[in-house]
């Protein structure tokens, strides 16, 4: 169950977009996000030289997902300077730590694994880790306590704008379910925050129409090549969850034309998204 929750944010410079700290006023976690290029102005914020947890946010030109790097360390900071200067892909950093510098070496890579595996098992992001994380040995007590401060820097992360650990899936009952058809296609799926969601094994048109329009064929094709989408049995199909930012735009990515997603998106009762959600 969510709750309400009361999250405090610091300008450090004033300005909404550069440097953000970020806090539950009654928790011992504390968040800071930096652009890559306010590296030197971050470096005089004593929390960044805390060990802790961090995550490197970028994307590529091509790329179906975003990308994000999640690394530990005992004085994050330097960690992050030998980043700048060997991951091109990164434009974002922040920084998970506690408010008084708690967390040992131990901690950290606790956190690193957990992260690591978490950010996997959800998908939003394509990690860029070469290789997994290995689990260190810590007793059951303060695993828990990690797993609470977890769930703190998850909400952090979703309130600067990086729902990493966010669950896809929020529909409660089949009247949230939407559905899309088409020759060959047919897949389901919700209206979300970030967009729209369609579910793992949903089925597209392989076949696309000359109307198509060059971003939803650019698209198609990147999730072709990032194996979300594999052919089976003449149609393609979905291989995991995928957001689009829109009801538009995923049907358009199942139906492999022009769609006015609205229209096309219908509930059990043939009830169009249109009539449902703004009527």
């Amino acid at each position: 169950m969510t709750k309400p929750q009361t999250i405090q944010i610091f300008l450090p410079d004033g300005s909404p977009t550069s440097i953000r700290e970020a806090e539950l006023t009654n928790r011992l976690v504390k968040a800071i996000l930096f652009p890559r290029n306010k590296l030197q102005e971050v470096a005089k914020r004593e929390m960044v030289h805390f060990t802790g947890v961090y995550f490197l946010f970028g994307s590529t030109e091509d790329g179906a997902k975003p990308i994000v790097y999640i690394g530990e360390g005992e004085d994050c900071f330097t960690r992050i300077q030998s980043h700048n200067r060997k991951k091109d892909f990164w434009t974002h950093c922040v920084i998970i730590t506690t408010k008084t510098d708690e967390y040992t070496k131990t901690d950290g890579k606790y956190l690193e694994h957990y992260c690591l595996a978490k950010a996997k098992e959800i998908g939003r992001y394509v990690t860029d880790n070469d290789t997994g994380s290995k689990k260190p040995s810590i007793s059951e007590s303060r695993e828990y306590d990690l797993l609470d401060n977890f769930d703190t820097a998850k909400i952090l992360l979703a309130t600067l704008g990086y729902p990493i650990f966010e669950e896809k899936r929020k529909a409660k009952s089949p009247k949230e379910l939407f559905y899309c058809q088409g020759k060959d296609a047919s897949a389901v799926g919700e209206l979300t925050d970030d967009g729209f969601l369609i579910y793992k094994g949903g089925k597209s048109n392989i076949k696309e129409t000359k109307s198509i329009g060059s971003w939803v064929s650019r698209i198609r094709k990147q999730l072709i090549e990032d194996a979300i989408l594999k052919m089976e049995h003449g149609v393609y199909v979905f291989q995991q969850d995928y957001v689009c930012n829109s009801p538009s735009g995923a049907a358009a990515v199942v139906l492999a034309r022009a769609a006015n997603g609205w229209i096309e998106w219908k509930d059990k009762d043939g009830k169009t998204l249109d009539e449902l959600k703004r009527k």
